[in-house]
């Protein structure tokens, strides 16, 4: 992974986990360490559910650069399809207070959203690539 795609995972990745520690304060004022419990595990499975995304997304823009965008389009789709699954899966759980983790798995969600579509905005992305080996063509001198 190149170090500009570390730097907006980070920037995304940050926010995010700082989002989900305020949750899980808040969670636990209001909740109890259920409550707490609930907005960690949220927290977790947005950090995971996302970076996981975005470096696939990484890798499909190197290899299949022409499917990208439709690859993106699907993989949010799938990303936010699993979340609503996560969401009706631990509805009735007794493990954790569900509501902090409904609230905070969308509240996360939405930092994470926000915070990469900021870091997007800040990079300076070249359009095309320069050339690695830094060789200039045989033609580009004048000639004699």
């Amino acid at each position: 992974m190149r170090s500009d795609d570390v730097r907006s995972l980070l920037h995304a990745a940050v926010p995010t986990a700082a989002a989900g520690g305020l949750a899980a304060v808040v969670s636990a004022v209001v909740a109890g360490g259920k409550g707490a419990l609930g907005a960690v595990i949220a927290t977790l499975v947005v950090l995971l559910f996302m970076g996981a995304g975005f470096v696939i997304l990484q890798r499909t823009a190197k290899s299949l650069p022409h499917l990208f965008q439709a690859m993106g389009l699907m993989l949010y789709t799938v990303q936010i399809l699993l979340l609503f699954v996560f969401v009706a899966v631990f509805k009735n759980t007794t493990l954790f207070h569900p509501k902090a983790f409904a609230i905070t798995l969308v509240a996360t969600t939405l930092v994470w959203i926000g915070a990469q579509t900021r870091a997007h905005m800040k990079a300076k992305i070249l359009y095309v690539e320069p050339d690695s080996k830094g060789d200039k063509p045989e033609n580009s001198g004048p000639k004699s």
